[in-house]
């Protein structure tokens, strides 16, 4: 590596092809796109160190769904890469909220996106780019708010069904053979054993708790309680 290469910035290049008709070494979308990458590269100062492809994918696939974003979002932590370089916002994403979305994710991860024919594009906060924002958030918003609702529906249900649904299991629950037990020996009246003594019984009758442990005299008088 030259001395001048060292003082460049790292970065990425991402390329896509919507039709696999534009798939091929003899095809010029990816030669294009290339080009237009690496002279945005040299004009500012990047060193591009990994190329990923998304062939035959659609510009409106979510950016999670495409296989080269994902590889290449995998390695840019590896690589020392916190730039990717694309050809132009449509080359990225053709529908405006995979576009903003995919931005977000990977601003996110402290990485800029930087389209070589509007290297601004994803630098400026447009109105429509706040509105679709904005509208997303709602969205998730609502999508949660829904998901909550649904779960407390559905705990309700099995708490109408069952007498619980959540929470940590009580100990009749976990062990309901040594809890019978205790209580059938706290039972016996004349002996009225103590509850050290009940414990003791339930570790000789081989009764643990998960641990493996005997019961204690706590333990045992939550079995009665």
């Amino acid at each position: 590596m030259t001395k001048s290469t060292k003082s460049l910035t790292k970065a990425v290049g991402y390329t896509r092809q919507s039709s696999a008709a534009n798939v091929g070494a003899d095809k010029d979308s990816e030669t294009r796109q290339r080009t237009a990458i690496t002279g945005h590269a040299r004009a500012h100062g990047y060193d591009i160190v990994g190329w990923y492809c998304d062939a035959a994918v659609s510009g409106a696939d979510p950016i999670t769904d495409r296989p080269g974003f994902s590889e290449m979002l995998t390695r840019l932590i590896a690589n020392g890469a916190k730039t990717v370089i694309v050809e132009s916002p449509d080359r990225f994403a053709r529908d405006l909220m995979v576009q903003l979305t995919g931005h977000d994710l990977l601003k996110a991860q402290g990485i800029t996106l930087i389209p070589a024919s509007a290297p601004d594009f994803f630098a400026e906060d447009t109105p429509t780019a706040v509105l679709v924002r904005q509208v997303l958030g709602a969205i998730a918003q609502f999508d949660k708010a829904t998901t909550v609702a649904k779960l407390a529906a559905a705990r309700k249900r099995k708490r109408e069904a069952n007498g619980k649904c959540e929470g940590r299991k009580s100990i009749a629950e976990r062990e309901p053979k040594a809890v019978a037990r205790a209580r059938e020996l706290a039972s016996v009246r004349k002996m009225k054993p103590s509850l050290r003594s009940i414990a003791a019984t339930l570790a000789d009758e081989g009764f643990h708790s998960s641990t493996g442990q005997p019961f204690t005299a706590k333990t045992v008088a939550s079995m009665l309680a």
